[in-house]
């Protein structure tokens, strides 16, 4: 092969590349869009932080879910008032974390077996939940809520699965709480004893 005819050669394989290109770096630069879990692990202030350590989480946004009534406050769900029970909403990156993971997660951080509540808050608005989007998410749910059943085998599980249903965020002074004001909220999840029950129930 001559040079000429190699560089010509050289040449169609460039101009071939760059018609079929965009298609293809579309491809790889295919973006796949944040996903949307959300669940109830009583004060929404505490379910924050384990979700928002996770590398792949965006974001947490404390609110309420569940209700009969709409744009409920604060005063009225922690009343009892709405049917909504305080929930966290977990924007995450499904390309680098798995909604198994958030489940995992989630019943790291609460009672599964608390009836009344969670910890020291009593009351239908601080049960815990896991809120399902989707056929595959419930599915998703029920086998992890299974796992944690052969774990304690003696055990009832009182946390529910449940579709999701509007979710209404909090007034702001409630998101973000435990960097707002760290020191109330070690204050509050201590006497409250949420990491001591966590301790006995799974572990350090």
């Amino acid at each position: 092969m001559t040079k000429q005819i190699f560089q010509d050669y050289l040449r169609a394989v460039l101009v071939g590349f760059l018609v079929v290109s965009p298609s293809v770096f579309a491809d790889s630069r295919a973006v796949i869009k944040p996903a949307e879990a959300t669940f109830a692990g009583g004060c929404f202030w505490c379910m924050e932080l384990p979700f928002d350590a996770l590398p792949g989480v965006i974001g947490t946004t404390s609110g309420y879910i569940g209700g009969h009534t709409e744009n409920p406050t604060y005063k009225e769900v922690s009343n009892g008032k709405t049917g909504h029970l305080e929930a966290v909403q977990v924007t995450y990156d499904p390309a680098k974390i798995s909604y198994e993971k958030l489940l995992e997660v989630f019943w790291h951080n609460v009672d599964p077996f608390d009836k009344e509540g969670q910890f020291c808050d009593k009351g239908d608005q601080y049960k815990a939940a896991i809120f399902y989007q989707d056929e595959k998410e419930k599915q998703l749910a029920e086998a992890s809520k299974v796992v944690v059943k052969t774990k304690f085998p003696g055990e009832a599980i009182a946390a529910s699965i449940k579709s999701a249903e509007k979710f209404y965020p909090a007034e702001e002074y409630h998101q973000d709480y435990y960097l707002k004001n760290p020191k109330r909220y070690e204050f509050y999840r201590f006497t409250c004893g949420r990491d001591h029950r966590l301790d006995k129930i799974w572990g350090d």
